[in-house]
């Protein structure tokens, strides 16, 4: 018999200790979130928010968070699924999708909190920080969290991320990761390119796709791109799908769900009465010692049983 080596044995399993849940589910990330959430001891109870972006199959979610205690706080929150109430009914998950979803949670935030800046208004791609005004407030700050996400030049979530800094938030960041970044030179340094980052903000990259596939597959098109053709969007009027969808985000950010709406993307047949819906109680209100003294008095009454008056 040859030599075993005793890989695992009792030893290792009495001292093996798991991950936490979330960790082995591949949800939370805790060696970056204690970095994330730490806060100076001298700064007391103030909240370190973090601007956090999850994005799901059908659904890109920005939201941002206070760490507290036992608990996070959500302070407000965005999705891609509201972006049809503001003319982007197509292509929610996209880079421009998400660019749009960060810019309408920095106008929620910045309109909850009645801070005054506006953000870039004039979108070209270029790098953009906000810079704080004399005798005003400063701009709400919030670090970007993106959990478990890989961080690959031209992700989705530094689409969010730029639209959260054009829309008025201070998310300390640098611009290396942004669509047309890449190194350059003898010394490797990064070089952006807005340009590129401004047509995957509008949408061009889509419009490319569906200019060259409509040449070299019009059967393909038709497809891969049907809803779009019923909604009568096309490459040349994509781009102001995206620019006016900028504009009524800034105009109103919190503008009311539509009373046909139906979870994320259902519709309904006719709006909801609002006097009819009941909430069901999942505990029972407390009641007094003379009501609950009854109450078994009522019970034993049913199956038999004689009472003693006290």
């Amino acid at each position: 018999m040859g030599f075993v080596k005793i890989v695992k044995n009792k030893a290792y399993f009495k001292r093996f200790q798991t991950k936490f849940k979330r960790r082995r589910e591949c949800k939370t990330d805790y060696y970056a979130r204690q970095r994330l959430i730490t806060q100076d001891k001298n700064k007391y109870k103030t909240p370190k928010y973090r601007f956090v972006v999850r994005i799901t199959n059908r659904d890109i979610i920005c939201q941002v968070f206070a760490a507290d205690l036992t608990h996070d706080v959500c302070l407000a929150s965005a999705y891609a699924h509201e972006l049809p109430q503001y003319g982007i009914k197509l292509g929610l998950t996209n880079y421009s999708a998400a660019y749009a979803t960060g810019l309408l949670l920095a106008r929620r935030v910045n309109a909850k909190y009645n801070l005054s800046y506006e953000g870039n208004t004039e979108v070209d791609g270029s790098d953009y920080n906000v810079e704080p005004e004399e005798g005003a407030a400063a701009p709400f700050k919030a670090l970007l969290d993106i959990g478990l996400a890989r961080t690959t030049t031209g992700a989705r979530i530094f689409g969010a991320l730029k639209g959260a800094c054009d829309g008025g938030l201070d998310v300390p960041h640098n611009d290396r990761r942004f669509p047309g970044s890449k190194k350059e030179g003898k010394g490797k340094e990064y070089t952006s390119d807005p340009e590129v980052h401004r047509k995957y903000i509008f949408g061009g990259h889509v419009a490319e796709y569906m200019k060259t596939l409509k040449s070299d597959d019009e059967d393909r098109f038709k497809k891969q791109f049907n809803r779009f053709i019923k909604a009568g969007i096309t490459a040349e009027n994509l781009e102001q799908v995206y620019s006016k969808a900028h504009a009524a985000i800034r105009a109103e950010p919190n503008k009311k769900r539509d009373a046909l709406a139906k979870g994320y993307f259902g519709k309904r047949d006719k709006p909801v009465d609002a006097s009819k819906i009941v909430h069901k109680r999942f505990h029972r209100a407390p009641i007094s010692v003379q009501q609950r003294k009854a109450r078994v008095k009522q019970i034993l009454n049913a199956k038999g049983v004689e009472t003693i008056k006290a």
